[in-house]
């Protein structure tokens, strides 16, 4: 068993493809084999039985008239049973008749070419004498096998009175002779086509394995680190094309994570830098003698403590959205759509000031949701609508309703964002390229706390935005 797991799949896949070739292909010779021998017998004893009708009816029911032979007898058969069994002997076939008690009384042997009758075998010729038509068996005799035939002798044709029983006897030496040349040729078409058969199915093997080995290759590159390589099959529409698909789709989507992983990496350490920059100089400054100037105290005592709140509300807000991606939304509990957005609408009114709200509800649902976390997300999106709009503008929000889900919409008329800044506002840190957006405070992870919250419910998150036109944010849940 060790041997063979150490052997390649190649190797595997072609041994037991020349296996069952093998198999298949004995069965099939062995079977057409037999059912040749077993029709060429047939087709002897049924000669031997055609040849030796006229002789018996000639001897038996045509040598005297029908009134005669209707009540032949013993004696009758006596009389012509040496004639009888002589003319139903040749060169190739000897005849023994017996009578009743299967006692030899003529044998047709008289020349030395002629074969060796076998000695009856009770067994069959009690089932002649009891009247079967077609008894054939085959006997072993001096190192050759020969057919033996019994023809039950009746008074008449219609008659089920037994006189006794005609054996013929026939080697099989030429029998089996056509048999043997047969069986060679059989054999080395099974060889032929084993040889043949396996130099295709290891061809074919290779082939499709070749595109495994490939993929073998490409996984050693990229675990040393190359995550551009891909296997980049032909679109073949097997499972080994399917697998190259799905390999290539997940390279994409890891390569795609370890890049957002470096630049969530670079931005929190560039997020973190800067206050605690401030911090150090702030300090630094204390150091060097600042202490007796009670105003520079104070004004770098204000500077040290608005740091250390950024950075506690940064830290607040990661720990948010790690919290979320490995727990989940754990108080998640049936709320009515309606009733949470009335409630929701009722705090946030104070925030817009100079902006108008538009308020636009849908039909009645449920959903499953942990309110306080959707009402978070909410807020985050009615925050960055409220930051990147003018005084004057409006903010729309409402929701709709679809067959297994809820759609619920922020829009303003707002700067809008790009369209090279839309693939990547989801992401941390991110504040896109556009000068208004970077001129806001922020920690830059609010739109991913949202995309978070969206996915802890099983829902998804997208907007529509064009510079200048505002944005569009949809949350799309499931229904309860």
């Amino acid at each position: 068993m060790t041997i063979w797991n150490n052997l390649s799949l190649r190797l595997k896949i072609t041994i037991l493809y020349i296996g069952l070739l093998a198999l298949i292909l004995s069965i099939i010779g062995m079977t057409f084999f037999i059912d040749t021998k077993n029709l060429l017998i047939m087709t002897t004893a049924s000669d031997l039985r055609a040849r030796a009708k006229p002789i018996i009816e000639h001897w038996i029911y045509q040598s005297k008239d029908e009134r005669y032979y209707k009540n032949l007898n013993l004696d009758y058969l006596l009389d012509i049973s040496k004639s009888l069994a002589r003319d139903l002997t040749s060169r190739d076939t000897v005849a023994l008749i017996l009578d009743k008690n299967g006692k030899t009384i003529a044998n047709g042997r008289r020349l030395q070419e002629e074969p060796v009758p076998p000695p009856p075998d009770s067994f069959y010729y009690s089932r002649a004498l009891n009247g079967e038509n077609e008894v054939t068996y085959i006997v072993s005799q001096n190192n050759y096998h020969t057919l033996v035939v019994l023809i039950p002798l009746r008074a008449n044709p219609k008659s089920r009175t037994i006189l006794g029983v005609v054996q013929l006897s026939s080697p099989l030496t030429m029998l089996e002779k056509t048999l043997r040349s047969h069986s060679i040729k059989l054999l080395t078409g099974i060889i032929i086509t084993l040889i043949f058969g396996s130099i295709l199915g290891f061809l074919i093997t290779s082939s499709s394995l070749r595109r495994l080995k490939r993929m073998t290759v490409t996984c050693k590159k990229i675990s040393r680190g190359n995550f551009r390589e891909r296997v980049n099959l032909p679109h073949y529409k097997d499972e080994i094309g399917q697998l190259a698909d799905a390999f290539d789709n997940m390279i994409d989507r890891i390569e795609s994570t370890i890049e957002t992983q470096k630049r969530f990496i670079a931005n929190a350490a560039h997020e973190l830098r800067t206050p605690l920059t401030a911090i150090r100089g702030s300090i630094e400054v204390l150091l060097r003698g600042s202490l007796d100037n009670p105003s520079a105290v104070k004004k770098l005592s204000q500077t040290i403590y608005r740091e250390i709140t950024r950075l506690s509300r940064l830290c607040d807000k990661l720990l948010d959205i790690s919290r979320l991606q490995v727990y989940g939304a754990p108080n998640k509990v049936s709320i009515s759509i309606t009733d949470f957005f009335k409630e929701f609408i009722s705090e946030i009114e104070i925030l817009f000031k100079d902006r108008k709200l538009y308020y636009e509800p849908g039909p009645y649902a449920k959903i499953v949701a942990d309110p306080d976390l959707l009402k978070q997300a909410l807020l985050n999106l009615v925050d960055n609508a409220i930051k990147y709009t003018k005084n004057g503008d409006s903010i729309t929000i409402g929701w709709e309703l679809s067959v297994k889900s809820l759609k619920i919409y922020v829009k303003d008329n707002g700067i809008g964002i790009s369209s090279e800044d839309i693939s990547h506002i989801f992401e941390p840190f991110y504040r896109g390229k556009n000068k208004a957006a970077r001129e806001e405070h922020g920690t830059g992870l609010g739109l991913t706390a949202v995309k978070s919250i969206v996915e802890t419910h099983k829902g998804k998150i997208w907007v529509d935005s064009k510079p200048g036109k505002g944005s569009s944010f949809f949350i799309e849940l499931p229904l309860e």
